[in-house]
């Protein structure tokens, strides 16, 4: 007869430590097997060579090298996870499955699927709050409707954090729990069509940062950025250790970023359109040049303008840029040279080491100003302005776009001025259609 356990499906939340999922599943009364799915839905698209996939695959041999320390494993498959649940089942004597919510679209409709074929042979599928401290509507306005504006979301979520919501689940508690068994096969990163990278990715010991943040933040040459998204959108950090790490530092402004990544998933939950139209609908009505040849300047670093070149240098050597270096050069993009946010969305989902959907949409759609709380659409970052006020000695262009210092590089691609002149005749024809 087979053995009855339970599964703690892992997606987003590449830890044991303080995963309120595995916590449940820990005290189900059942044996546990960790699983990770490569799901071929994520990545068959994706280019051969993914830092991201690396991250993923050094984080899963780093847990599952753990799990197997303590006499259990980490399960890992590859493919449609429908299809795997359905082989799962067929395999174990599963009494039910455990794991964390994920709020992005593609992530919902999965999840359901799932849920149905389980649900189909009577097994929970029983899901949990992990990668954000408020989610869905439990920050929201007197009469239940969402917030759309920041400063006001922000003030409420600060009112209503306690010690209960950042409190650690005490898995280490409950880990005799884990199934008894011997260790599974490791798919390597060729067999799943990867290439192996030399990479460094950085650690998460980010609580030094703290100190020197908030005044050195904007500027892209000094090491003062902490690096966690990465390790907030696989989870191999707990986002509650962040928060109140933040607070024991009193972090206010590196906290404020917790609140912005909370508030644009909660937006992507209530406005799911937003991956693919503007908050604003009048915004879909501007009339967009996406001239090919300049995106592929902008892609490749070559528009003439030495901090948004370095930006994208920065960007397609490492999997990172400075987060005022992503506000200038979504800025020059949209505004500058009149080319849609979502082909910059698209290429930065293609590119960042720490992108999630939500975040990556709100930022984009902010700089354009389409966003639900974005900057005023006659808002435009001048580059030259900007580099001389966070890069003054030029040490982050000359590192990232070293053609400028030899004084080997493309001229502008377009005047400001004039590209602001035209930017404003293009938006306000398309605002003045109709209500914005």
């Amino acid at each position: 007869m087979r053995e009855e356990i339970c599964i703690c499906w892992l997606r987003r939340d590449l830890r044991i430590e303080d995963n309120a999922a595995l916590h449940a599943a820990l005290k189900s009364g059942f044996p546990v097997l960790l699983l990770f799915i490569f799901d071929k839905a994520i990545l068959d698209p994706l280019p051969t060579e993914d830092r991201r996939v690396v991250f993923i695959h050094r984080s899963l041999n780093r847990l599952k090298d753990r799990l197997e320390q303590m006499g259990s494993t980490l399960m890992i498959k590859y493919g449609m996870p429908p299809d795997v649940w359905e082989e799962l089942i067929a395999t174990f004597n599963v009494k039910a499955v455990y794991t964390n919510h994920d709020y992005e679209p593609y992530a919902k409709q999965r999840d359901q699927e799932v849920s149905n074929i389980l649900n189909g042979k009577s097994i929970p599928f029983l899901t949990y709050k992990d990668q954000v401290i408020f989610e869905k509507s439990e920050i929201v306005k007197p009469d239940g409707k969402p917030y759309t504006v920041f400063t006001p979301y922000s003030k409420q979520w600060k009112i209503k954090l306690n010690d209960f919501y950042i409190k650690a689940y005490p898995t280490e508690q409950y880990l005799e729990n884990l199934l008894r068994c011997e260790p599974s096969k490791m798919p390597s990163l060729t067999g799943l069509g990867f290439k192996d990278m030399n990479i460094d990715f950085p650690g998460v010991d980010f609580a030094a940062k703290l100190a020197s943040y908030e005044l050195r933040r904007d500027y892209p040459a000094d090491d003062a950025t902490s690096y966690i998204g990465l390790h907030l959108r696989f989870g191999t950090i707990s986002i509650r250790e962040a928060a109140r790490t933040a607070l024991a530092n009193h972090a206010d402004k590196w906290l404020s970023e917790l609140i912005w990544r909370d508030f644009y998933m909660m937006i992507l939950h209530h406005f799911p359109q937003v991956q693919h139209q503007a908050f604003k609908p009048a915004y879909d009505r501007i009339q967009w040049r996406n001239n090919e040849q300049e995106f592929e300047a902008w892609c490749n670093g070559r528009t003439g303008y030495p901090i948004v070149d370095a930006g994208m240098e920065q960007l397609n050597q490492t999997g990172f840029m400075h987060n005022r270096v992503r506000m200038v050069v979504a800025s020059f993009l949209t505004k500058h040279l009149l080319i849609d946010w979502r082909w910059g969305e698209a290429y930065f989902a293609e590119k960042l080491l720490d992108y999630e959907l939500a975040s990556n949409v709100g930022g984009w759609q902010w700089a354009c100003g389409s966003g639900n709380d974005a900057a005023p659409f006659f808002r435009v970052f001048n580059p030259e302005l900007q580099a001389k006020k966070f890069d003054p000695k030029n040490q982050y262009i000359y590192k990232w776009a070293p053609q400028y210092k030899q004084e080997k590089h493309d001229p502008p691609i377009v005047d400001h001025a004039f590209a602001r002149d035209r930017m404003l005749r293009v938006y306000k024809a398309a605002l003045n259609d109709g209500p914005v």
